[in-house]
């Protein structure tokens, strides 16, 4: 039976769930994405307080790794690293689209489609990957510039579900198709639940001091004016 603290700050929604073996007990979230860093100590506090858990009963800190904002995803990987110094717990990693895709999956319920989650990568990029319904990769996780038949392959076959913060700018681009289907996500730690508890219980624990965060692609610095 596993205690774990579950960290989002992938993107401008940041949430923290305390969960045991999968289910939530508490969970906070912040939508300020500049202020993550301010109140996530803040909020692992206060969930704590509120179960009456003690650092020493956590089994293991697990966070949305990515990808997403460069800025969030340092500041949750930081704090996860920090507490599993600090306190002496293993540390989980997850991928924040696959996280995405729990909770979608939770949500509809249909066992025949995919799922393909999309995080807004500015310009006509998006982080994305596809998944069924048992959360097994049809496509892995990578950074996509749209085009009209990006997931052609996919949609040619069967039905799947778009969701996440970078599928408006897709639905725009997307002639009708009858296999598409939009449907609002809320991003949130939550969903991280179910998946920490599977990774927690095959121990599938990582590096601590050598673990990062899963950015797909390199930081853009635009060239200083001359």
């Amino acid at each position: 039976m596993a205690t774990i603290l579950n960290i989002d700050t992938a993107t401008a929604t940041g949430s923290v769930a305390l969960a045991k073996d999968g289910q939530v007990l508490s969970l906070r979230e912040n939508t300020l994405e500049r202020d993550h860093a301010a109140v996530l100590t803040l909020f692992i506090q206060d969930i704590l307080r509120e179960q009456n858990i003690l650092p020493a009963q956590l089994d293991a800190i697990a966070v949305s790794a990515g990808p997403g904002s460069y800025t969030g995803l340092r500041v949750g990987v930081a704090t996860a690293k920090g507490l599993c110094y600090a306190w002496n717990k293993p540390l989980l990693g997850i991928s924040t689209l696959q996280m995405m895709a729990q909770g979608i999956t939770a949500a509809q319920q249909d066992a025949h489609a995919l799922y393909c989650p999309l995080l807004d990568a500015r310009r006509q990029e998006v982080y994305t990957a596809v998944y069924d319904n048992n959360l097994h990769e049809h496509m892995p996780p990578q950074a996509l510039i749209l085009t009209a038949d990006a997931f052609k392959l996919y949609l040619d076959e069967q039905k799947v579900y778009f969701f996440g913060n970078g599928s408006p700018k897709w639905q725009q681009m997307l002639p009708a198709h009858s296999h598409a289907v939009f449907v609002p996500y809320h991003i949130s730690a939550a969903h991280l639940a179910p998946l920490s508890a599977a990774a927690f219980q095959q121990r599938r624990f990582a590096d601590v001091a050598y673990f990062s965060p899963y950015y797909l692609k390199p930081f853009y610095t635009p060239a200083k004016m001359q």
